[in-house]
Formats: C-alpha cells, sequence, structure tokens
C-alpha cells in the first residue's frame, strides 16, 4: 500500500471560521454594547417644557380660617384682644344638679377682665370641665365690658350699691391713698384703672354678688360736665 503524504500544518495558522448563519448574526448584534464615545452612545439632548405647580384650590373651611388668623384677634364691635387686657380667676366651684338619672356635676368659673384704663367686664360660666367653663367665662366677660369714668385717679363721687344680700360703697379718694377695698371688689376696681378709692362691703360675702353689686355701682358713675373720661 503506498505511503500516503501527510500534510503539515504550522502552528501559527488559524483554523477557517465558519460563515455565520442569520440566527447567529441577529444575536450577535443584540449582544454586542454601543461604544462608549461614539456618537452613537451620547443621545441628544431633549427640552423639557416647565410644567407649572398646582395652586391650592381656594374657599373652603381651610381658607376661611387661614384669612381668620391672618387677620390677627378680633376688634369688632368693641371687642377686647388677649395681649391687651388682664384677667383674673375669683371664684372656681364645683356644682351638682339633681335629675332623674342621678346627679350632674359640673363647674361654675367667675371670670373678671380688664385693661387697667377704664374698661372692665365680668362673666359667669358652667362647663364639664374647669377648663371649658373658663373659656366660656372668658368670652362673656369680653363681651360685657363697660366704662368707668376716671377723674384725676378716682372716681367722680359717691355711690352706693345693692344686689341681692350686697351692699357696697365707693367713695373717691386723694392722689396716693391707693385702693382700700377687699375681697372681690378690690380685684374689679384694680382691673379699672382706678388707683385711689375707698370701699365699704356692707352686706355678705359671696364673691358673685358682690361682684355684681360693683358692676352695678360703676354704672351709677358720671363724669362732671367738662371732664374727659380719663383725666388724670
Amino acid at each position: 500500500m503506498p505511503d500516503q503524504e501527510e500534510k503539515i500544518i504550522p502552528q501559527d495558522a488559524k483554523e477557517p471560521e465558519a460563515a455565520p448563519t442569520a440566527v447567529g448574526a441577529a444575536e450577535a448584534a443584540v449582544e454586542s454594547p454601543i461604544a462608549i464615545g461614539t456618537p452613537e452612545a451620547v443621545p441628544a439632548t431633549v427640552s423639557v417644557p416647565d410644567v407649572p405647580k398646582e395652586e391650592p384650590a381656594r374657599g373652603g373651611r381651610f381658607e376661611r380660617g387661614r384669612r381668620r388668623m391672618d387677620r390677627g384677634p378680633r376688634g369688632r364691635g368693641g371687642r377686647p384682644g388677649d395681649s391687651e387686657y388682664d384677667q383674673r380667676t375669683l371664684d372656681i366651684a364645683r356644682v351638682t344638679r339633681v335629675t332623674k338619672g342621678g346627679k350632674r356635676m359640673r363647674f361654675r368659673t367667675l371670670i373678671v377682665m380688664g385693661n387697667h384704663k377704664g374698661r372692665v367686664g365680668f362673666g359667669i360660666a358652667k362647663g364639664a370641665d374647669v377648663s371649658m367653663s373658663v373659656n366660656k367665662a372668658t368670652n362673656k366677660a369680653k363681651k360685657n365690658m363697660i366704662d368707668v369714668p376716671i377723674v384725676n385717679e378716682t372716681i367722680p363721687h359717691d355711690v352706693r350699691s345693692k344686689f341681692a344680700a350686697a351692699r357696697i360703697l365707693l367713695k373717691p379718694a386723694s392722689r396716693g391713698s391707693g385702693i382700700k377695698a377687699g375681697g372681690a371688689v378690690r380685684v374689679v376696681l384694680e382691673l379699672a384703672g382706678v388707683q385711689n378709692v375707698t370701699s365699704k362691703i356692707l352686706g355678705g360675702s359671696n364673691k358673685i354678688n358682690n361682684v355684681k353689686a360693683t358692676f352695678s355701682a360703676l354704672r351709677q358713675l358720671r363724669a362732671p360736665k367738662g371732664e374727659t373720661k380719663n383725666k388724670e
């Protein structure tokens, strides 16, 4: 048998690559990433229009409350604000009412308010708790303000008043005498701004009755003609 010639293939030679099929070409195109830095890798800039911000809907309870807060404290009808008036709590009592279903317990509060410049008021209210009764009494005191005529830092003339079992006497005093009064009458006169006055409680010691009698006396005061209401 004749010897067959052996083909010598050099080591540097590469084997011929097979022709790529259609499926293989498609997969290679998908898997091959785009080189960074080429024009195809940098996307074109797209201008995005400015979207206007949506404004909250106007009107409704929230908007009314915000406008009311912007106005500050209410001053309509001569009602005082909380900053210019001072208030004192004269009495807090627990009261009960007997009903068909049992006893109903509530709290009663007496509040006196004034600006120390001739305006003073008081309020009495009941509530399920102390804070509720205090708030209600404060609102009543703001609505029941009266003007007190003050001449030369005292009241213009003597005055007597009576409410239930309480009887009150108020007399003017010279400058430098101070407020000679006690109990609820002294608190009312201090908040009214009367600096010199002499007072006497001639009746009972009930705080509510004494406050009402004092306010009745202050309503009877009349400034003399030609004098200003709060002349110093």
